[in-house]
């Protein structure tokens, strides 16, 4: 398999996380975002959203969206299960996984900052403000979600919901937003730090890093 991966993407370090996790070889291309890679034509072919990650598998298929291919990695790889059979359980982990998705993500994306920047002016410090405006109120949301204990999201191992925090907790490091009113949630990213699969993910641990 092929992973078409940007190191600090999110949604690409939620893929990788998964793929770790459940023991698949992958390659990685990387894909500049910062250097505008994900427009060029020939990547357009593959993924005509322009974005990461792009995972293509060895018959040739090409899956996008993220959350569209840990759902596609859980059902022909369910070792480890990332998504529960259980129709109500597996409702209350992809409503935690849902609400950084569909919530958080897509308004701090770099194609809405670049938009806040070109089309309206905002500084970067403005810019900033904006994300962290948005990741303040979905980690309010999430975290109310969460259960309190001292595991994971919904139990001893990691599932969907795990990775999707903390692949967010990561952009929320990086652009200094105040996680203490957050204990769960800051306690799912360390315990998902400590299994090797879920660190080997992490953006400063990839081929294209930056730091």
């Amino acid at each position: 398999m092929k992973l078409y991966s940007y190191w600090r993407s999110t949604t690409s370090y939620r893929v990788r996380a998964a793929l770790n996790l459940k023991g698949l070889a992958y390659d990685i291309v990387c894909v500049d975002l910062a250097a505008a890679d994900q427009r060029a034509s020939d990547y357009r072919e593959i993924n005509p959203g322009k974005g990461v990650p792009t995972l293509v598998l060895d018959d040739g298929t090409v899956l996008t969206q993220s959350m569209a291919i840990l759902e596609f990695l859980d059902a022909v790889h369910p070792v480890p299960r990332l998504i529960p059979k259980d129709p109500a359980e597996s409702a209350k982990v992809m409503a935690v996984a849902h609400t950084v998705a569909l919530d958080i993500h897509p308004v701090n994306n770099l194609r809405v900052t670049d938009q806040l920047k070109s089309r309206f002016g905002a500084t970067p410090e403005q810019s900033t403000d904006w994300m962290c405006h948005w990741m303040q109120e979905g980690f309010a949301a999430v975290e109310t979600l969460l259960p309190d204990s001292d595991a994971f999201a919904f139990g001893s191992t990691p599932n969907i919901a795990d990775i999707c925090i903390t692949a967010q907790t990561y952009n929320a490091r990086r652009w200094g937003l105040n996680l203490a009113a957050f204990p769960n949630i800051t306690r799912i990213e360390r315990l998902c730090r400590t299994i090797a699969a879920i660190a080997d993910a992490h953006p400063d641990n990839q081929p294209d890093a930056k730091v």
